[in-house]
């Protein structure tokens, strides 16, 4: 049976599933669902994903929900060696970015993305906004000094823990913040993320509707 992944292909958690995905070369049928498609509180879609978010992913007899565990699923079973080392040294780094981004660096970054992307203008609360920005950016300090010591944030190749935290790097440049800084080991790290054609068919989508759209 072939792969299916359910969800919009602006949610950031979507992205990096599809990124895996392309990364590894696997063909998959995506079927666009939440946010404007709406279909996420369906009772057969809930049947799969009780939480009723995206995305799911369907493999053979597999369902699994939670983009982290997809990713890492995904790579295990079909980037052993490449996207998922074989180091369990290397593995456990991969899992302190991935663990950390689900827990400390996308809560950070998405709370921005809530209170001044998809606020509108009038509503925003620029004051509340630069705390959060300050927040973000401790976290791209981190991010950059282990960058300054590795070429991605696990080492020497891309794993896991890249797709994981490198989707919001799109994000972040072009959502129109002001008030950000230039961290150069992140931005380099940025530009080799954008050299893979399959960041860019994932991560780099127009997500323009989601402008001031305060709701899911």
């Amino acid at each position: 049976m072939a792969i299916t992944v359910w969800g919009r292909d602006t949610s950031a958690n979507v992205q990096k599933v599809r990124w895996a995905l392309g990364e590894l070369g696997l063909g998959y049928e995506h079927i666009p669902l939440g946010g404007k498609y709406g279909g996420n509180k369906s009772p057969d879609y809930l049947a799969m994903n009780p939480n009723g978010l995206v995305p799911t992913l369907r493999d053979g007899d597999l369902i699994l929900w939670e983009s982290h565990a997809i990713v890492r699923y995904l790579v295990a079973s079909y980037g052993a060696g490449r996207l998922w080392p074989e180091d369990p040294v290397i593995r456990a780094e991969c899992d302190r970015w991935t663990d950390w981004t689900a827990t400390t660096f996308q809560p950070a970054w998405i709370e921005v993305f809530w209170k001044f992307y998809r606020t509108p203008a009038g509503q925003r609360d620029m004051a509340v906004v630069e705390k959060l920005v300050a927040a973000t950016e401790r976290c791209f300090a981190i991010i950059d000094g282990q960058l300054g010591k590795t070429r991605f944030l696990a080492g020497g190749g891309l794993t896991y823990a890249d797709l994981v935290a490198g989707i919001a790097m799109f994000r972040w440049t072009t959502m129109g913040l002001p008030l950000v800084q230039t961290h150069g080991n992140v931005a380099r790290w940025h530009e080799e993320l954008r050299a893979r054609p399959a960041y860019r068919e994932a991560v780099e989508v127009d997500y323009s509707e989601l402008a001031g759209r305060v709701t899911a």
